[in-house]
């Protein structure tokens, strides 16, 4: 993504600000695709950092610090979709299904969330908050009912690239009774 610096002169002094171009959902898809795909191990509990504990489940813990696969994204269906497989083969495995709303046009990048609280929210990649160190997908309200029930749901998901894209933050914001959740599902993740 470019990074434009810019003087503004304004009332007799500059200021300098970065402007971003906000990233396109093809782009963003793309790049997902690229950087994302393989498989990632869940980093040892003093990298959890910033989370609400979601890391402490007995299904979970076991695999802190350890060289199993904590998420592992797979390009599938003639590249037009991308699987995250999220704790595979523990009993908080979920699956969220990314892809373009047409393929060859990809106007929206989407997402459906397969949740262990046995709902589906579908979301939209937020194209003005969304960066290549930080891809945000919201609760899709026109798509979704889950999205303005009171059932508890995940309601917004952030995936924050670090360390040469070596570190993944994932964050599955949870919403309950029309609002933000105390307790999240956050992890952090290290590349295989």
């Amino acid at each position: 993504m470019k990074r434009l610096m810019t003087g503004i002169l304004t009332f007799g002094f500059i200021a300098s600000a970065p402007l971003f171009a906000e990233m396109k959902p093809k782009e963003a898809f793309e790049y997902m695709k690229e950087i994302l795909k393989g498989e990632w191990k869940l980093s040892p509990k003093e990298k959890q950092i910033g989370t609400t504990g979601a890391h402490e489940h007995p299904a979970v813990k076991r695999l802190l610090g350890t060289d199993k696969t904590g998420v592992a994204y797979k390009i599938i269906a003639r590249d037009s979709v991308l699987q995250e497989d999220l704790l595979p083969n523990t009993m908080k495995q979920m699956v969220t299904m990314y892809h373009c709303d047409d393929f060859k046009e990809c106007n929206e990048l989407l997402a459906t969330h397969y949740c262990a609280k046995r709902n589906q929210p579908s979301f939209i990649f937020n194209t003005k908050e969304s960066s290549k160190k930080r891809l945000v997908f919201e609760c899709d309200t026109e798509r979704s009912e889950v999205c303005d029930s009171d059932e508890a749901h995940v309601h917004r998901i952030i995936l924050e690239l670090s360390d040469n894209n070596n570190h993944l933050k994932s964050s599955y914001i949870v919403w309950k009774d029309s609002e933000r959740a105390t307790q999240h599902s956050i992890y952090h993740f290290d590349r295989k």
